[in-house]
């Protein structure tokens, strides 16, 4: 659909959600999710933010720039946390703090093909709006793993497990860091990456189910030891080496040609939309959630105008707003331990389902109307 329509400023892991719901037991219903599909399923969300994390320039984490962009995000947390806490005494039974993380939240994976398309990744209005991506991921993602996933109760407990869990990542970070050094075995891997062994990309994909068990086994979502070793690999085997020219492919190939569609179509295959339709609550909160996206993530990006114009500040808090895929994984987590129920998630699910449909294609818009020249090319 996405080929016969190239101009349609819809990301791919929406019309996969569609397509689950429809062939799902909410429409159709020739699809249901057996155990195979669920493994296969969770594997794609362990590689969907193991390559999320790929993605992370560390880099743009520094400079005026992430100064801005972490400016802008913590005025989308106070917004958050004020927005979930509003909800509260509307009556909505979810935990304040899991709304607020989901509502502080954006999908960076989703916005680097949009601005790429746009012509913009490599402008300054496309390094800021990734950068503050980044952080409105690496932070609600540390949140939900400390507040939501944790197997400890106490507060100390939780924060003395986190403490050991990334104090043991960047042990093996150093470890690993230290061993490519080695120029012998820089040419095994380059010698293997031809050949059936495909060394570098076994040992990229071991790194990152090791660290998902790593976190599991200390009380977390294995989704924060996937992120971490996504970074862990940017940082040793991208950032710090002339990248092999295949190794991001192929591994886009087993992540985005594989495993992840099976986990955007199982979603929507498990997706209430019954449920949704049987509570005009549960539907009225679509477009609630919605305007309560857009405020958070996007409100604070006026603060970027005086570097992007206007146009431009207002397509990043567009882009800025777009989350679907922690929205998907939070809601999870949420329904896995009570703080959540079926039908808000439902909603949720919705709302981050607009997001993506929607504010992307006003982004573009905007863009596209932007004068030539406003936002030079760093």
């Amino acid at each position: 659909m996405l080929g016969l329509l190239p101009r349609l400023p819809v990301p791919g892991a929406v019309l996969e959600v569609i397509a689950g719901i429809v062939v799902g037991p909410s429409v159709l219903g020739w699809v249901r999710v057996d155990a195979p599909v669920q493994v296969l399923s969770t594997l794609g969300l362990g590689m969907l933010l193991f390559l999320a994390g790929l993605e992370l320039d560390v880099d743009r984490l520094r400079g005026p720039l992430a100064r801005l962009a972490g400016l802008a995000f913590a005025v989308s947390a106070g917004l958050g946390i004020l927005a979930a806490f509003i909800f509260r005494l509307a009556g909505q039974a979810t935990q304040p703090l899991l709304l607020a993380i989901i509502f502080m939240s954006t999908s960076a994976g989703l916005l680097l093909p949009l601005l790429k398309d746009a012509g913009e990744d490599t402008t300054e209005f496309g390094q800021l709006v990734m950068t503050a991506a980044a952080l409105a991921e690496i932070v609600p993602i540390v949140l939900l793993s400390l507040f939501f996933s944790a197997a400890s109760t106490k507060t100390e407990d939780q924060v003395a497990s986190l403490a050991i869990f990334l104090t043991l990542l960047v042990l093996i970070g150093l470890a690993l860091a230290g061993v490519r050094r080695l120029d012998r075995l820089d040419r095994l891997l380059n010698h293997l990456e031809g050949r059936s062994g495909q060394l570098r990309v076994r040992a990229t994909l071991t790194l990152a189910l090791g660290c998902g068990v790593l976190a599991y086994r200390f009380g977390f979502a294995s989704i924060l030891g996937a992120f971490a070793a996504g970074v862990l690999v940017r940082l040793i085997e991208i950032s710090g080496h002339a990248a092999n020219p295949q190794f991001k492919t192929k591994l886009d190939g087993i992540g985005f040609g594989f495993l992840i569609p099976i986990f955007f179509i199982t979603t929507g295959v498990s997706y209430q939309l019954k449920s949704l339709l049987a509570h005009p609550v549960a539907i009225a909160e679509v477009p609630l959630f919605l305007l309560a996206l857009l405020v958070v993530r996007g409100l604070p990006a006026l603060l970027y105008r005086r570097r992007t114009g206007m146009r431009r500040a207002v397509a990043a808090g567009l882009l800025q707003a777009t989350t679907l895929t922690f929205v998907i994984v939070a809601t999870q987590i949420g329904l896995a331990t009570g703080k959540i129920t079926p039908t808000t998630a439902a909603s949720l699910v919705a709302a981050g389902l607009f997001t993506a449909a929607l504010f992307p294609a006003g982004a573009q818009r905007l863009l596209s109307r932007a004068e030539p020249g406003s936002s030079e090319r760093t």
